[in-house]
Formats: C-alpha cells, structure tokens, sequence
C-alpha cells in the first residue's frame, strides 16, 4: 500500500457509460467532503504492480451533484487510461481528497460572454459550468447576465459524448449556444451539423456571435494543437493572454497522455 493515503478518498464506480470503444464516463461516490468549483480537476490514481498511477481529470458533474462525475479517452499506450478503462461499476479506484485548478468562468473581469471551445474529453469543465450555472437559473441565483458559447469538436459525431445533454441545456435556456462539429464528415454519413476542425470555425463564430476583446473572455480545453492554433487565432483578432484561459490535456514530446 502507497503512504500518505490520508490525501486519498477510496472511490467507488457508481455508473458507467461506454460513448464509443474508446471513450466512457464513470461516476464515483466519494465516501467524503469534497469540495470544488466548476471548471476544476481531481486527480484520479490506480495502483500497479509497483506504484500508484496518478492524474488529473477535470470534473464533468456540478459540485451541486451527490457523484462525481469523468470523462475519459482511452490511449492505449498510456500509463493510467487503460487500468481506468478495465474497471466496472462496484470497482474501486483512489481520488485525491482536494481538488484543483484556475480553469474556473471569469466572472470578474466585467466581460460576459464566455467563448468555449474544446476538443473531446475538453468538453469536461463546460459541462460542470453549465450544469451548475442550469441549477442556479431554476432556482433565481442565476438570470442569465453570463452567456455561454460553446464549439465542441471530435473527428466523428459519436465522439461528442456529452452532445444530446448540452443541445437540450442550449435548447431550454437563452444564456446557452452549443455548436457541435466533426472533422471526419466523410467516417459519418448521417451527420449533417457543422463540419470541420475547432480551431478552423473560431474565426467564423466569433464573428457571428460577436465575441470580441471587449466582451469576451475566451477558453480552450482539450488537444494542445488545438490550444495552440486557436491561441494564434484568437491572438490575431485582439485577444491577449488577459483575455484567454487554457487548460492542456497533455504537453507533446514532454508527457505521454495517459
């Protein structure tokens, strides 16, 4: 057994859904206190042979939620995803009892609208945001001053995982766009949203929308080519790192995803 696994709450796997071969979401019962804002990571561990392996995951459920809830993309090679993947509800896996990360919504900057685009398993923190912004507009604490735009991206529709529950948030609420795209039209025939890359559509979108510097504050979550592309993008129509927030799922030629 690991030392110091009074950090650690012992996590047992409530749910789990399978979105496509490679990518699932499981809830977890804490067993504990565990406190976050949206927009934060926990860090998941599972222990091997020889040690625990450990990671970050931003966390897709409201801290309003009784579960916690991940969304995960298998990579085979990784060093944590496979063992993740293998485990079932009933199963039990390790989570750091304190929560992290800045990846939160900019409501003090006096700008307000929010730009979020993603890749995949980066649509992660702008369900936890819209989940709870949701439950605060039901109940009046919320009246819709921040409004969210939203660009997910995948290379098929199946890989959108969360896509039916943010077009039916978008459909209900007026505070809420959600634009889903794929890359690869031509693997998904019966596809007929938005076709291409995120960071290709940026430019299209903040100019529909009318999300600029001033009103604006920009978030990118996901591939870090992603990241890096629409950095340029959003850099070459005014926006400065004041106006951006990132949130990189892994660095390249530094880290193997896992």
């Amino acid at each position: 057994m690991t030392t110091g696994d009074d950090k650690f709450y012992r996590v047992k796997i409530t749910k789990r859904v399978d979105f496509a071969p490679d990518l699932w979401m499981i809830r977890v019962q804490a067993g504990g206190a565990f406190n976050f804002s949206p927009g934060q990571y926990a860090t998941l561990g599972v222990d091997g042979p020889q040690k625990r392996h450990e990671k970050p995951y931003s966390i897709v459920s409201s801290p309003y939620e009784d579960e916690i809830e991940f969304f995960f993309e298998l990579v085979p090679q990784g060093e944590l995803t496979p063992l993740i993947y293998a485990l079932q509800v009933g199963d039990e896996m390790w989570m750091r009892k304190a929560a992290k990360g800045r990846f939160t919504l900019d409501t003090k900057s006096g700008r307000t609208n929010h730009f979020l685009v993603s890749t995949v398993t980066g649509l992660a923190p702008y369900v936890s945001y819209v989940r709870t912004l949701y439950k605060d507009w039901k109940e009046g604490k919320f009246t819709g001053e921040h409004k969210l735009f939203c660009l997910n991206g995948a290379s098929r529709s199946w890989e959108l995982g969360y896509v039916e529950e943010m077009q039916k948030f978008a459909a209900e609420v007026p505070w809420l766009t959600y634009i889903p795209t794929v890359s690869r039209p031509w693997d998904d025939e019966k596809w007929t949203g938005e076709k291409g890359r995120v960071d290709e559509l940026i430019r299209k979108y903040t100019d529909m929308w009318g999300l600029n510097p001033a009103n604006s504050t920009a978030y990118l979550c996901g591939h870090p080519d992603m990241i890096e592309n629409g950095k340029g993008i959003l850099k070459r129509i005014g926006f400065t790192k004041d106006h951006m927030k990132e949130e990189i799922y892994w660095i390249p030629g530094k880290e193997v995803p896992a």
